[in-house]
């Protein structure tokens, strides 16, 4: 009998909810206050994770949950460039 792999979990800055890594998209901000999308959600710095949902980018614009959980401010590209990830799958 194969053994179940534990899923990790994380929390959506704007919904609060806990939901598999794989359904987030991984924000970063850099120790040079770098700010950029991380497909992968592996590279080094400070991470933020927003849900795969249209809807829930907008309320993190709207709101500014990843500019304050990265205390920076988040430029627009950001939003384009994770409402764009969000399309393209």
């Amino acid at each position: 009998m194969a053994k179940k792999r534990k899923v990790p979990l994380r929390k959506c800055v704007v919904t609060q909810e806990m939901l598999p890594k794989q359904s987030l998209i991984r924000v970063v901000k850099t120790k040079e206050g770098d700010v950029f999308v991380d497909p992968s959600g592996k590279k080094n710095g400070r991470g933020a994770y927003v849900s795969k949902d249209l809807q829930v980018i907008d309320q993190a614009e709207r709101n500014g949950a990843l500019a304050k959980q990265l205390e920076i401010k988040i430029p627009q590209e950001i939003y384009d460039e994770l409402r764009t990830q969000i399309e393209g799958e």
